[in-house]
């Protein structure tokens, strides 16, 4: 039984009611061409009640991405485990089976559309979390890092979003599961070992610079 206030109950059914209506909104004509007026129309909502939760169009958008870092913060029990047990891309696998219940929103964000903001502030959540498990799993085995974490983790969540936004735009044929557990090994083994080239073959064969 939901034990929360009525009043409680009524804000969560209106911020996903304006959320809905951004998300709608944008992805039928992109951010700069709507207006606050036009979400409020659309979600059936009045504008001071719009205002009594948001700054401005801009402030819902970044709304939506906290909202989806809640909603995966409602896994950590599962996360923590899959941490203790070792690099087994739980976590990973989570993400992109919420990106698939929400698609339209991550397009959304991974799209960068307004200023980037939401786009920053959602590869910042995830690269927060990344330092903070790298750290305490290097704590726990007692070992030094060769890179250091903040270079990984910022390299970790480019290469892990940089997935997820060709995943949700694009029919990859890969599940959820799938592009995991890609993403898992070259994690682990690295580039070399994906492409199937033997290390001595790696830095003429991977030399990508101009």
């Amino acid at each position: 039984m939901d034990m929360k206030p009525a009043g409680d109950r009524r804000v969560r059914r209106t911020r996903a009611a304006l959320r809905q209506a951004l998300v709608e909104l944008v992805l039928e004509r992109g951010f700069h061409a709507i207006t606050v007026e036009e979400i409020t129309e659309r979600a059936d909502i009045g504008r001071a009640t719009f205002y009594a939760h948001y700054r401005d169009k801009e402030d819902l958008l970044v709304g939506i991405v906290r909202d989806l870092a809640e909603d995966r913060d409602r896994l950590l029990p599962a996360v923590r485990q899959a941490h203790a047990e070792g690099f087994t891309g739980l976590p990973v696998k989570y993400i992109f089976e919420h990106a698939e219940q929400e698609k339209p929103v991550y397009q959304v964000v991974l799209r960068g559309e307004g200023d980037g903001r939401a786009l920053r502030e959602f590869t910042d959540l995830i690269c927060t979390h990344a330092e903070a498990a790298f750290r305490t799993r290097t704590g726990q085995l007692g070992v030094t890092p060769r890179i250091p974490l903040d270079v990984v983790a910022r390299a970790w969540t480019g290469e892990l979003i940089g997935l997820l936004t060709w995943w949700v735009e694009n029919d990859t044929g890969y599940s959820a599961a799938e592009i995991t557990a890609h993403l898992r090994d070259l994690s682990v083994y690295g580039r070399v070992w994906a492409t199937g080239l033997a290390p001595s073959d790696a830095p003429g064969a991977l030399d990508l610079t101009p």
